[in-house]
């Protein structure tokens, strides 16, 4: 039997710092950017700040779904051929896509991440 998908010590703990770091970021955007009201209120009123444009870029990006969509799309790929940096993409995609409203595609992301752990590795021939 082919050993499964299992990330060494040393990538788990990367994977860990990799997942951490994604979800404080989403949690700094949506809570302190985007639902903080005289944060929003500057940026309509026309405030050119680097907060503002990160407002602006993310809004943008969730209303298009698009950490959901990679998130989904990463764990697919990862899915079929395993690999500890597209686990990685995966898994912050999905946690910024679960924080930042896409979490319907993101969390199916990160279950389809889950099964992928399951799977045989890849052959290093």
């Amino acid at each position: 039997m082919r050993p499964r998908f299992l990330p060494s010590c040393r990538a788990t703990n990367g994977l860990i710092t990799v997942g951490f770091l994604a979800l404080g970021c989403a949690f700094w955007v949506r809570y302190l950017v985007i639902e903080n009201t005289p944060v929003g209120l500057a940026c309509d009123a026309g405030a050119q700040t680097a907060v503002c444009t990160v407002r602006l870029a993310a809004t943008r990006l969730f209303n298009v779904g698009v950490f959901g969509w990679v998130a989904l799309g990463a764990a697919l790929i990862n899915l079929i051929r395993p690999s500890v940096f597209l686990f990685a993409i995966g898994l912050a995609a999905s946690a910024l896509g679960i924080v930042l409203y896409n979490a319907g595609l993101a969390g199916t992301g990160a279950a389809i991440l889950i099964m992928s752990l399951a799977r045989p590795a890849r052959d290093e021939a």
